[in-house]
């Protein structure tokens, strides 16, 4: 690698600091991979299953047992999957309203949710949650922690479904724990037993050996561009769950009438399959990718989340900055290190559903994957870069070195 022979060192120094934490996430990687082999030597997956199909898809044999496999590997009743699920906020409101009546109340129990489901739940007169007299209520977290007696005082007559996000949105925290998720359920369930626990579980697949639905959770929603697509499948998303609360969601994806009953897919299902089978050993690419720049950016002054005596509970790396000029400089250098579009410069700018102005660096094959080598962040003190993804720890730790080099000099 042509960097300077600084870069170059503490990279490797860093590099040799990870060897214990590299080995623990192998082990987590190998377990997952037997899950997902598991599910699909259960369900017989053959070439059949990657069938195109087309009109109303009446008996779409591809379809169905993608789901089936999808539900065993969360260790749920049911699953949706589908591609036609535009992103993970898309499959998060499609379960909000699935579930959620007028009169009911929504209680986030780890803060605000992200950015772009504000205006889902809050908005006034674009057919928003609260339009549809549908309440809203929130607790934060404590020093990254749930706060119990907040979350306990919180809990009411009209309280239907709590929910948690188990990444960390654009906040200086670390992503929730999935044992903890589960403390959290069995916690709210013996408040009030009929209560729906819905984790937003995206970036986290596959970072632990336990799903939020195999803890406690009722239903686990997240984006097929997202760790759980391996890099392959170009679109979609998913939930995982219990089956009458997946049923309710279903309805609302098509209609009431025919849930999960339709819905062709043209060009076949082989993505989803080959990325859901990729998907442990891809999202162990981006967490040794993490991990290695959480200690390159340490060794050279920056906070980063997680510490580098922390785990990760998530594909994320928070860095944060002393200036803007960092920042945009090491999003820069993100995408000047991609295979795709390596040449475009990335500038902030007023991206739907976000407060702030955003800058997004994602050179990336299937557009705006966050699996995918990217980072992003709104442009407001503090500075903080959003990193996440890495389809190959390689390409992560040439693009740690671009990354370090560009932001040393425009300190």
């Amino acid at each position: 690698m042509q960097f300077d022979e600084n870069i170059l060192k503490i990279i490797e120094k860093s590099e040799e600091r990870c060897k214990d934490k590299f080995a623990k996430m192998e082990r987590t990687a190998l377990f997952n991979q037997n899950k997902v082999l598991d599910a699909f030597r259960n369900n017989n997956i053959g070439q059949r299953h990657f069938a195109q199909t087309n009109g109303y898809g009446y008996d779409d044999i591809g379809r169905d047992t993608l789901c089936k496999v999808f539900a065993e590997v969360f260790g749920a009743e049911a699953a949706i999957v589908s591609p036609l699920i535009v992103s993970g906020t898309h499959a998060l409101t499609i379960a909000l309203y699935g579930i959620l009546r007028p009169g009911d109340e929504m209680l986030a129990v780890s803060g605000a949710p992200y950015d772009t489901l504000k205006e889902v739940i809050t908005g006034d007169g674009i057919g928003s949650l609260k339009d549809f007299g549908v309440s809203y209520r929130q607790v934060d977290l404590v020093n990254g922690a749930f706060d119990y007696d907040a979350i306990k005082s919180a809990i009411n007559d009209k309280t239907k479904l709590v929910f948690v996000g188990r990444s960390r949105g654009y906040e200086w925290r670390d992503a929730l724990d999935v044992r903890e998720i589960g403390k959290m359920a069995k916690f709210v369930k013996e408040l009030k037993n009929d209560v729906i626990v819905m984790c937003d579980n995206c970036y986290g697949e596959f970072v632990d050996t336990l799903e939020p639905t195999e803890v406690g959770a009722d239903i686990a929603v997240g984006s097929m561009i997202k760790n759980i697509g391996g890099g392959i499948a170009p679109s979609g998303g998913y939930v995982c769950g219990k089956k009458s609360c997946v049923e309710q969601i279903a309805y609302r994806l098509t209609s009431p009438s025919i849930g999960m009953e339709v819905g062709s897919y043209a060009y076949g299902y082989r993505e989803f399959y080959q990325g859901l089978f990729l998907a442990p050993h891809v999202t162990l690419q981006a967490l040794k990718g993490s991990v290695l720049f959480g200690e390159v950016f340490d060794s050279a002054g920056y906070k980063t989340m997680p510490r580098p005596d922390g785990e990760c509970k998530d594909i994320i790396r928070s860095i944060m900055f002393d200036t803007e000029e960092e920042l945009i400089a090491f999003c820069r250098a993100v995408q000047k290190a991609s295979p795709v579009d390596s040449n475009v410069t990335p500038f902030p700018w007023d991206m739907p559903g976000y407060e702030h102005q955003v800058i997004m660096a994602a050179g990336t094959f299937v557009a705006g994957a966050s699996i995918e080598l990217s980072a992003d962040s709104p442009i407001k003190a503090p500075y903080i870069a959003y990193l996440q993804g890495g389809l190959t720890y390689e390409h992560v730790k040439i693009a740690a070195a671009y990354c370090l080099e560009s932001v040393l000099n425009n300190k």
